[in-house]
């Protein structure tokens, strides 16, 4: 059985035992959160409008952390300007247990 779940604004397929890594979400390492459920698969396939109505996910919080830096650079020819800037975007990683519905 697997889900399409949403969060942080992008849409993941998930089964029970995977490890993902989704936008920043405001709980503690080893607490359980439920995801809204988009589409059920399996044998029984079931589309929500816009959830599935009784289905949800539940993952386990196992961390916090950031992902890779990513550099920005702006360069005009001509005028000595040059900026260098960089970002690491923020991530919580978490286990998926189980897929109820």
């Amino acid at each position: 059985m697997f889900a399409i779940v949403k969060t942080g604004g992008k849409q993941y397929r998930v089964e029970p035992g995977l490890r993902l890594r989704v936008e920043k979400l405001e709980a503690e390492p080893g607490s359980e959160v439920t995801l809204p459920v988009l589409l059920l698969g399996g044998e029984k396939a079931a589309v929500g409008a816009p959830v599935v109505e009784g289905a949800k996910v539940v993952a386990e919080v196992l961390g916090h952390g950031k992902g890779k830096k990513v550099t920005i650079s702006r360069f005009k020819a001509k005028v000595q300007y040059r900026r260098k800037k960089g970002h690491r975007q923020p991530y919580t990683e978490i286990l998926i247990k189980e897929i109820q519905g």
